[in-house]
């Protein structure tokens, strides 16, 4: 819905996410979700600004399981419709850091997309965290919606990161085409990417 102020540490956000995993494990309940945004690519190697953790929830009904295993916690906003981002979303306060669940609840036939269609749901890695394996989404989805907000001190980092360990190349394009972006955009990246190919 919006960032707080990046501040958060690879740490903070393990943290959070250990005890919000570990809360839903003792409620019996687990959702389908994956960690999307700029903890996403934190938890893989990303150093960039982080402001909150970001949970994709594939169902309203795993919006409020999330929010029914977070409920020794602080609510900075309580389950509902935001029709002007076609989300169904909540914030809570998890020992400091901001967790927000949400679904995204738009159509789409791409899966290029970070938030949208089946891309998070076909596109992540696995991550440890404590006991916990955590679907993250694939960096590839991220650049492209840190591309499209024209946010340099996101995308530069996860330029880097792919030119120095390799992407898929293909997702990336399709990841950039569904966002729309403009032809000298995709030439900087391909400029960018291209000692990694």
């Amino acid at each position: 819905m919006g960032d707080s102020e990046a501040t958060l540490r690879l740490d903070d956000v393990t943290t959070a996410l250990e005890t919000t995993l570990t809360a839903l494990s003792a409620s019996g309940r687990t959702p389908e979700y994956r960690v999307g945004g700029t903890s996403a690519a934190l938890l893989q190697g990303v150093e960039l600004p982080v402001g909150d953790v970001d949970l994709l929830a594939a169902r309203r009904e795993d919006v409020h399981l999330v929010a029914a295993a977070l409920s020794a916690f602080p609510c900075l906003y309580a389950a509902s419709w935001l029709p002007e981002s076609a989300q169904y979303f909540a914030r809570y306060d998890v020992n400091g850091v901001q967790v927000e669940i949400s679904t995204v609840e738009r159509e789409t036939d791409s899966d290029g997309l970070e938030c949208v269609g089946s891309g998070p749901w076909r596109h992540y890695v696995l991550i440890a965290c404590g006991p916990h394996r955590v679907p993250v989404v694939r960096l590839e989805l991220r650049l492209a919606t840190e591309l499209l907000r024209d946010r340099p001190d996101r995308y530069e980092p996860l330029l880097d990161h792919l030119a120095a360990r390799g992407f898929d190349e293909a997702l990336l394009d399709r990841a950039m085409t569904a966002n729309g972006l403009p032809a000298e955009r995709r030439r900087m990246v391909a400029d960018r990417l291209a000692q990694s190919l």
